[in-house]
C-alpha cells in the first residue's frame, strides 16, 4: 500500500462525502428507515457510501473493501482491506446533534494502521499522515490541498482526576458502573468515532465501550488513536482489539491514554 496515495484519497473522499451528508442534512425534512439490524439508515449514508466506495475501489482495485452499507461485503476476509462507515452516528445524524463522521480505515494483519475520521457539521478533520503520525487539520477544507495540520498526542493522565468520554446514544448503567470505579475529575458524552480523537487529542484520557459496536465504527478512529500514542484494548482481557473477526463485530473494549491505571471489568 502506497500510504502517500492513501492519505491523499481518503482525505479527498471524505470531504467530498462530508459535503454530500451536509447536504441532505441541511434538509427541512428526509426519509429515515430501519436496516435489517433495526439501526437507522438515510440518504445521506447511502450518497456517502456510493461515492466513497466507488473512489476506493478506483484507486486501490486489488484491496479488498468493506462497508458498512453493503452487507454482501461483510461475509469477505483478506489479510489487508480498507473498511469504511459513511456516516457513523446516524442517530446524531437524524436528531441533528452534529456528532456524526465519515469513518475510513486501512487494516493490516489486524492492525488498523492508517485511518481517517471527519465531523463534517463540527468541522474537525483528523488522519494518520503516510508517516503513521496522527494530525488534526485546520479548516477551512480544500478538496485536493491539505491546510495547515498540527500532530496531536495523548495527555499524561492524572489518574486522581481522569477525564473520561463516554457515548451520547448508547449510555449504559453497566458504563456508568464501570466509569464510576475511577476518579473521574469531568465526562463528556460525544457519539461516533469522535470519542477516539477526543482521547487522541488530550481532550481525554479514557473512553470505555460496553456495547456493541462493529469494526466499521471503530477501526478508523482506533488508528488515529494509536498515530497519536494511546491504545485499544479488548475489556475482558486487556489484549489490543484485532480486526478481520468473524462477522466484523467488536466485543466491549476500552480506548485510554497510556498511564491511564486501568480497572478490570
Amino acid at each position: 500500500m502506497d500510504f502517500h496515495e492513501l492519505a491523499r484519497v481518503m482525505r479527498r473522499l471524505a470531504l467530498e462525502a462530508g459535503d454530500v451528508i451536509m447536504e441532505v442534512y441541511g434538509q427541512d425534512d428526509f426519509d429515515v428507515r430501519a436496516k435489517a439490524d433495526a439501526s437507522p439508515v438515510t440518504a445521506a449514508d447511502e450518497a456517502a457510501d456510493a461515492l466513497i466506495s466507488s473512489g476506493l475501489r478506483a484507486a486501490f482495485p486489488d484491496t479488498l473493501l468493506i462497508t458498512e452499507e453493503q452487507a454482501a461485503t461483510h461475509a469477505e476476509r483478506a489479510s489487508e482491506f480498507l473498511i469504511v462507515d459513511p456516516l457513523d452516528g446516524t442517530k446524531e445524524f437524524v436528531h441533528r446533534r452534529g456528532d456524526f463522521t465519515v469513518n475510513i480505515a486501512y487494516v493490516k494483519d489486524g492492525v488498523p494502521v492508517r485511518g481517517l475520521v471527519y465531523s463534517p457539521a463540527k468541522g474537525r478533520l483528523f488522519y494518520t499522515r503516510a508517516d503513521g503520525v496522527s494530525v488534526e487539520e485546520e479548516g477551512p477544507f480544500d478538496r485536493e490541498t491539505p491546510g495547515t495540520t498540527k500532530p496531536i498526542r495523548v495527555a499524561a493522565p492524572d489518574n486522581a482526576a481522569l477525564m473520561v468520554v463516554a457515548s451520547k446514544s448508547h449510555r449504559d448503567q453497566a458504563t456508568d458502573d464501570y466509569i464510576a470505579r475511577y476518579a473521574v475529575k469531568d465526562m463528556t458524552s460525544a457519539g461516533s468515532s469522535l470519542k477516539f480523537c477526543l482521547v487522541a487529542t488530550g481532550e481525554a484520557d479514557l473512553y470505555p465501550r460496553l456495547g456493541r459496536t462493529m469494526e466499521w465504527d471503530t477501526a478508523a478512529g482506533h488508528a488515529v488513536l494509536v498515530g497519536a500514542g494511546g491504545r485499544v484494548i479488548r475489556f475482558d482481557d486487556h489484549t489490543p482489539l484485532t480486526y478481520g473477526k468473524s462477522g466484523y463485530e467488536n466485543p466491549f473494549f476500552i480506548a485510554h491514554a497510556p498511564g491511564v491505571e486501568l480497572k478490570r471489568g
